[in-house]
């Protein structure tokens, strides 16, 4: 895309972008299109990251759950006679 562009050119732009705007507002220009990278770079970081606790949610939720299976039915039974039975709480 830029690669057609030469020195020169890049100067020109630079010198029609400092007649437009004035050099007072250059720093101003500056700083918004740094706060703009920033954050553009830092939801993409937040996107993979939920993209991540996703894909471990998936994983955790495919696994096998015969151990807690097995856990709420040895609670029932080792109850006294009489008690009423309650579900394990999951985690």
């Amino acid at each position: 895309m830029f690669g057609s562009l030469g020195f020169t050119e890049l100067i020109l732009i630079l010198m029609i972008v400092l007649i437009i705007f004035g050099a007072g507002k250059l720093p101003q220009l500056g700083e918004g299109l740094g706060k703009a990278i920033k954050g553009f770079k830092k939801s993409v970081h937040e996107a993979d990251a939920i993209e991540a606790e996703a894909q471990a949610a998936v994983q955790q939720a495919a696994a096998p759950q015969t151990v807690t299976e097995a856990s709420t039915q040895n609670t029932t039974l080792n109850q006294p006679a009489g008690a009423t039975a309650q579900p394990a709480p999951r985690a």
